[in-house]
């Protein structure tokens, strides 16, 4: 049985990854990664500077997480972009996981980077601090159709129009 993962190159090291509860900001295909079981993460050093803390070595597979939900980053300034979350994650060491492609997202199977999920020692991923976000002034809340709260919700979570059901109990 081959075990789907999506497979990221990422300058955030492995304590911003703990600390942020998973891997983002992607531009990637939720549906698609919610397919996945796992994400694994490969470490970009080619950064100047050393904003995402990189510790591991250049395009080795450093981090398995087993995933629990993808949803839209909470870093304001990246609108469209995801954060995949994880329940557990497993410490890795493979070099030269990263085949050179230029986009920093790809899916494949845990099998074809060589790993196996039975060796991983899976740890629960630790408490995410939420930081405070700034005060928002309200917005005051328009009436809405459910085509209207179908195409918001729909564009919010990255997924088509026809996914969304809207359920009204009165």
């Amino acid at each position: 049985m081959s075990h789907n993962a999506v497979t990221v190159f990422t300058a955030r090291g492995p304590a911003v990854i703990l600390q942020e509860g998973g891997t983002q900001a992607w531009v990637l295909d939720p549906k698609r990664v919610r397919l996945c079981e796992f994400a694994v993460c490969t470490q970009n050093r080619g950064f100047k500077d050393d904003w995402g803390q990189a510790t591991e070595p250049h395009q080795a597979a450093f981090m398995v997480g087993r995933i629990s939900e993808v949803v839209p980053t909470p870093e304001p300034d990246r609108p469209g972009r995801w954060l995949i979350r994880f329940s557990e994650y497993a410490e890795v060491q493979i070099a030269n996981v990263w085949p050179g492609s230029r986009n920093p997202v790809w899916y494949t199977t845990l099998e074809d980077l060589g790993i196996d999920p039975a060796s991983l020692t899976f740890q629960p991923m630790p408490e995410v601090e939420v930081a405070s976000l700034p005060e928002q002034p309200l917005v005051p809340v328009r009436p809405l159709n459910i085509t209207q709260a179908k195409q918001g919700l729909a564009a919010f979570f990255g997924v088509n129009v026809d996914d969304i059901t809207i359920t009204i109990q009165g």
